[in-house]
C-alpha cells in the first residue's frame, strides 16, 4: 500500500532503528488518524513495548508510561496528595492563624497534587504518548475504570473540579494475554498481534541493533533462536534476549557458534532452569537442524 503519509511513519521508524513491517506501520498510522487507541497483544519479548518508545521519539513528544500490576487503583493511576507536605504547610498555616477556609483553599493545590501517569497525560502541554504497559496484569475493576477515562479524557477531584484533556494523548496499550480482556475495552481499541520475528527479520534486528557483530555469528544466532523457540519451554525467549546473546558474543569477539559456547551461554536466551537442561540436552539435534543452512561449527 503506497500513501505519503504512510511511508513517511515507516521513514520516521526506520530512522529510530525500528525494523518493522506492513501490519505495524499500518496500525500505528491509523491510530493516529482515527484518534483510537491502539492494543498491541503479544508473547512476552517480542518488542510491543518499544513500539511506544520508538514512536514517543519519532513524534518528537514525551512518552508517560503506566505499568500496570495486580492490585493498581485509580489512586495510583490519577494522583495523591502530598500528605508529608500539606501537614507541614499546615502547621506553618496555623502558626500564622489562617481561617479554616484559607487552610482548605490553600492545602488543596497544584503544589500538594503528586500526577500520576494518567493525570500527567490529561494536564500535559502537548499531545503525550501514554503507554498502558500490561494492562492484561491490572484487575477487571482497574479495566472498567481505564475504559471510562479512554472515552471521555477527564477526571474530577473532589478539592478541585472537573479536568478536561486540552489535548488528546496518543495511547499505546500491550498486553501479554495473561488474562483475556473484556470486550468492551477491545472495541475502544485498534488491534495489533505482534508474534515472534521470523529469521529474515530477526536478521535484520539484530544487525540493526548490534552493527558490530560479526556476520556468520548474526546469521547463527537467529537460526538457533527459530529453532528453539520451536521446543516446548516455560519462557520462551523473544527478540530482547537474542538482542542480549548477540551483544554479549559481540563483545567477546566471538565468531561462530559451537555447542560448548552455546551451552555455557543458555542463561543469557533462557530464563528457567528447566528450560535450559531441555535445551542441553537437545543442542545435538538443534545443531543438526540447522547445521546444513548455517554450517554451523558442530565439534565444540
Amino acid at each position: 500500500m503506497q500513501h505519503p503519509e504512510l511511508e513517511r511513519l515507516r521513514q520516521l521508524l526506520q530512522d529510530q532503528a525500528y525494523i518493522t513491517d506492513d501490519s505495524i506501520v499500518l496500525s500505528v498510522f491509523l491510530a493516529r488518524q482515527l484518534q483510537k487507541p491502539l492494543l498491541i497483544e503479544g508473547p512476552a519479548g517480542v518488542g510491543k513495548t518499544e513500539i511506544a518508545k520508538v514512536m514517543a521519539r519519532a513524534m518528537d513528544t514525551d512518552l508517560i508510561r503506566m505499568q500496570c500490576y495486580e492490585g493498581l487503583d485509580a489512586t495510583h493511576a490519577l494522583y495523591e496528595w502530598n500528605y508529608q507536605h500539606q501537614l507541614l504547610y499546615l502547621k506553618m498555616l496555623e502558626k500564622q492563624e489562617a481561617t479554616p477556609e484559607d487552610m482548605e483553599r490553600s492545602l488543596f493545590g497544584d503544589r500538594f497534587l503528586l500526577k500520576r501517569p494518567l493525570l500527567q497525560a490529561i494536564t500535559h502541554h502537548k499531545t503525550p504518548l501514554l503507554l498502558i504497559d500490561e494492562v492484561d496484569r491490572a484487575d477487571e475493576e482497574f479495566e472498567s475504570f481505564l475504559l471510562e477515562v479512554l472515552s471521555d479524557w477527564q477526571i474530577t477531584i473532589p478539592e478541585i473540579g472537573t479536568i478536561k484533556a486540552t489535548h488528546i494523548p496518543q495511547v499505546i496499550l500491550t498486553s501479554n494475554r495473561v488474562r483475556e480482556l473484556s470486550e468492551a475495552l477491545r472495541r475502544r481499541c485498534l488491534y495489533l498481534w505482534i508474534d515472534y520475528p521470523d529469521y529474515d527479520k530477526e536478521l535484520a534486528i539484530v544487525r540493526r541493533k548490534v552493527p558490530q557483530i560479526d556476520a556468520r555469528l548474526s546469521e547463527q544466532i537467529c537460526l538457533f533462536m527459530q529453532e528453539v523457540r520451536k521446543q516446548r519451554l516455560e519462557k520462551v525467549p523473544g527478540i530482547a534476549e537474542t538482542l542480549d546473546w548477540a551483544m554479549a558474543l559481540a563483545n567477546l569477539h566471538i565468531d561462530h557458534l559451537d555447542k560448548e559456547l552455546v551451552s555455557s551461554t543458555l542463561g543469557i536466551v533462557l530464563k528457567d532452569w528447566q528450560d535450559i537442561r531441555q535445551t542441553q540436552m537437545s543442542l545435538s539435534e538443534l545443531f543438526d537442524r540447522v547445521g546444513a543452512i548455517s554450517k554451523l561449527d558442530t565439534n565444540g
